[in-house]
């Protein structure tokens, strides 16, 4: 028996284990009614729960049991990401407070300290995975350092490389002085800061810059060809300036890539710490010369200036200038754009550095009979609609990035990660899945560099789903692996990847690449991009205002996991934000509440285990065709990937059909078998957004094994007796009479039902409806507008109606203006979201048809 409340905790780790115990979320062999695959996200190793994670589980999660229960194939593959970056960071900031650093640990001493650290934390971030109810195949988890992944990682660098899309070169990186490391592109944000724009004089020219530290080795001044401004100047005329520390020799340098609106219109390069510096440079075949250690110290080139931090340089070169007189001016309210790793918010500085680097535009890709390049396959596959991104305006965002992409710099500078498999030995190099054997001609040293996490992350669709016991054998290549792992012939390309759009560049992308390349195939068919969680006021949750954060670790044992899902995926549209909020989280929580109550209730009806689940009134017949009608609106929201519309249709049905019309029905008419029986298929259709709760309530009402394990309902034939009235007409004639109750505020309405047919049903809608049979006095008629039946009023009761309603319908004109206004706002039209504008129309309707009543009854009422 269900117990008075249900508190959430008493059920949710009992059931996880039930399902775990029962292989529920193992794959099924019979693939006869098709697979569905997707990959988990990896978060990182070391992290915990965040309402980022939770939003992602809530999809996925209820993606997986609606295709599971349709019967198909479904693996879903948890697994962590060893994050590089991250975790490398975690560990030295650790050994900087013992005071110690890794230099003096060693790197073989720190990688073991790192995997301890890791194997320590990953069962952390794995249970609170569970708590969340993931059904995901614990059986497979995988994790990006696994023995058979750094091997699978080690097989495609190689192969890229004797391909030639790897190679090392001397090209300008983002660099963090901070971490000692490259980042790459897309780990770089922008932001505004406001400061000094100084203009010097430089020879005949006048320059601006932000940045004088980085002008001691200038000799290069670039201008536009085609400005007037300086058309007596030759490309690569040379001219002598006074310059920091004396006379300089500079070159006049004619490139189209200079922005004449831009300050004067001429600027110095540095070549060593500028991106676009360093490509007109390459351009022209200019000398490059760094300024800048990678410590964010100056070098020895900054003269007085060397061992000086950025900022004390910057002002001791203003005062050198400025005491020469070369000082024109200074703009204090500029607004620049700083790089910084988004990762540890570290200034950005670029470097030229000898990295490794993948080549996105060498056409050495086999892809439908043409060779193409990396680039031009990440085009192709979203352009002919080989994958689609759902919402679909995302795919301007993504050719946006991959149509000016540039070359992947995948080397770090780091230990934690996949070193690199390369070795170096007197100008030799070998590179190879397995180090080279030493020999009398000297040792061989492998590269200390390790690879981008992302390099890792980007194989992620394909290498979980290969053998790991193959996967860690160096024998087997990269073709045979993909031939001989089962999971890998079945389940990929994987039906779907979700995730947020805020990696579309990071990950997504990233995978297309890798995958299109080690495999030949699409990594997944479809991308759903969900977007942030913010606040109630939408602001993003910030880990400095603690006041913001939502922390799953305490929701959930409060509210339930079903709460918080729903919370979550009602209301949540593809690619935009939401938001979340205590309050939210109750209302939902209030939801699986009255579920809760509902079927206590029917739990409480004594059945007749003899009697079928056969319709017998009107409302039995209602409750059906409403069941059938909502099992179309539920498989329409998942097969569009629009939770949203899954959860309001449940909530709807559950709050409005079933508990406030056709349980009240019942307590006049009972079919307890058939009430029963609308449950159970409400909680199939219901549990893969709530599975916790549906569970428990299946089990207890005698559900047939578990419910995660039980098939997609199907419709119900819904056929009734010509004698059955409408449920609908009943319906529309208690609101009716409702509505005037409402107004009458403790007086009744009589109906009268003559010789209606209605009348077999009177006790019910008088019941529903609230009202006795007690005729009044002097009564005053008012036709029904949803019935041709007579509702009969006390005459002081219809002048008080009079009033009421001629009140109420200038609110309903009111609210009709304040509607078509901003329906006919054309800012509103386009910058709504689509369901909002949907939203503002069916208020629009529903208004008018109470305008429309409103009026009708105020007619009937005129000869008072």
């Amino acid at each position: 028996m269900l117990d008075k409340v249900y508190k959430p905790q008493d059920y949710e780790d009992q059931i996880y284990q039930k399902w775990q115990d029962s292989s529920a979320f193992v794959p099924s062999d019979d693939q006869s009614k098709g697979v569905f695959s997707i990959p988990m996200p990896p978060p990182n190793a070391t992290g915990v729960l965040h309402i980022g994670h939770c939003l992602m589980l809530a999809i996925q999660d209820s993606l997986v049991r609606y295709n599971r229960m349709q019967g198909k194939s479904t693996l879903w593959i948890p697994g962590t990401d060893h994050a590089g970056l991250a975790t490398n960071a975690v560990i030295e900031k650790q050994l900087a407070e013992q005071g110690t650093n890794k230099y003096e640990l060693g790197r073989e001493a720190f990688v073991k300290r790192t995997k301890e650290f890791v194997e320590n934390s990953r069962g952390t971030i794995n249970e609170q995975i569970k708590l969340m109810g993931a059904s995901c195949d614990w059986s497979r988890e995988r994790y990006t350092f696994d023995p058979a992944m750094n091997q699978i990682v080690s097989r495609v660098f190689v192969k890229m490389y004797h391909d030639g899309l790897i190679y090392r070169g001397h090209r300008i990186v983002n660099w963090d002085p901070n971490l000692m490391t490259n980042v790459s592109d897309d780990e770089v944000e922008h932001i505004l800061e406001k400061a000094n724009l100084y203009y010097f004089k430089f020879g005949p020219f006048v320059i601006s810059t932000a940045r004088p530290e980085t002008k001691f080795g200038d000799k290069y001044i670039v201008v536009h060809p085609d400005d007037p401004r300086y058309q007596d100047y030759q490309h690569r005329q040379e001219l002598e300036v006074e310059w920091i520390f004396g006379k300089t020799k500079i070159t006049v340098i004619k490139d189209s890539a200079i922005d004449m609106e831009f300050g004067t219109g001429a600027m110095t390069i540095t070549p060593w710490h500028d991106a676009l510096d360093f490509e007109i440079a390459v351009r022209h075949d200019l000398d490059k010369e760094q300024v800048i250690d990678f410590d964010g110290k100056m070098l020895g080139i900054a003269g007085e200036c060397q061992g000086m931090t950025i900022l004390e340089a910057r002002e001791r070169v203003v005062e050198i200038l400025d005491h020469k007189g070369l000082l024109v001016k200074v703009d204090p309210n500029y607004q620049h754009s700083i790089a910084i790793n988004s990762r540890n918010k570290g200034i950005i500085e670029p470097q030229i550095r000898l990295q490794w680097f993948v080549d996105v535009n060498r056409k050495a890709i086999d892809w439908k009979g043409q060779k193409q390049s990396l680039k031009e396959v990440m085009q192709v596959v979203i352009r002919d609609h080989s994958i689609e991104i759902i919402p679909e305006y995302f795919d301007k965002t993504y050719f946006a990035w991959i149509d000016n992409l540039k070359d992947w710099c995948i080397s770090r500078q780091i230990w934690w990660g996949h070193q690199i498999p390369v070795w170096y030995r007197e100008g030799q190099i070998y590179v190879d899945t397995v180090p080279p054997k030493d020999d009398d001609k000297g040792q061989w040293e492998q590269d200390p560099d390790t690879l981008d996490t992302w390099f890792s992350s980007g194989l992620w669709s394909w290498s979980t789903l290969i053998d790991q016991e193959l996967g860690a054998d160096s024998n087997l290549s990269l073709d045979q692996l993909l031939e001989m792992s089962s999971d890998y012939q079945k389940y990929h390309p994987v039906s779907l990847l979700e995730t947020g759009y805020d990696i579309i560049f990071f990950w997504v992308a990233r995978m297309i690449l890798m995958t299109t390349y080690s495999t030949g195939q699409i990594p997944f068919k479809k991308v759903y991009l969900h977007g942030l969680v913010r606040t109630k006021s939408g602001k993003k949750m910030s880990k400095s205002d603690p006041s913001t954060i939502i922390d799953p670790l305490e929701v959930v044992p409060e509210y339930g996991a079903d709460a918080l899902r729903l919370a979550m995926l009602v209301g949540l549209s593809p690619g935009s934000d939401s938001k979340i909020y205590l309050e939210k989280i109750a209302k939902h929580r209030n939801f699986c509440n009255k579920l809760w109550n509902v079927a206590r209730y029917l739990e409480s009806l004594p059945a007749d285990k003899k009697q079928d689940a056969s319709i017998r009134s009107s409302h039995d017949y209602y409750i059906v065709q409403r069941l059938n009608q909502l099992m179309v609106e539920v498989n329409a929201g998942f097969e569009s990937y629009n939770l949203s519309v899954v959860g309001q249709s449940l909530e709807s049905f559950l709050w409005d059909d079933f508990a406030d019309w056709y349980i009240e029905a019942s307590k006049v008419e009972a079919n307890p078998t058939l009430a029963r029986a609308i449950l159970l298929e409400y909680l199939k259709l219901l549990h893969p957004l709530a599975p916790f709760i549906t569970e428990v309530i299946w089990l207890e009402l005698g559900g047939q094994g578990l419910l995660i394990s039980a098939n997609w309902p199907k419709t119900w034939p819904s056929h009734a007796s010509s004698q059955v009235v409408d449920f609908g007409r009943i319906r529309a004639l208690v609101e009716e009479v409702r509505s005037i109750n409402a107004e009458l505020e403790n007086s009744e309405v009589y109906i009268d039902f003559g010789d209606s047919d209605l009348a077999s049903v009177g006790l019910l809608v008088r019941s529903l409806a609230g009202v006795s049979d007690q005729r009044p006095d002097q009564p005053v008629v008012l036709k029904s507008v949803t019935s041709n039946l007579d509702l009969l009023l006390g005459l002081n009761q219809a002048k008080y109606l009079d009033q009421k309603l001629k009140a109420k319908l200038a609110r309903e004109e009111k609210a009709k203006k304040s509607l078509e206004t901003r329906l006919e706002n054309e800012s509103y039209l386009d910058k709504a979201p689509a369901e909002k504008i949907v939203e503002t129309k069916q208020d629009l309707a529903k208004t008018k048809l109470n305008i429309d009543r409103l009026t009708a009854q105020i007619g009937q009422l005129a000869e008072l």
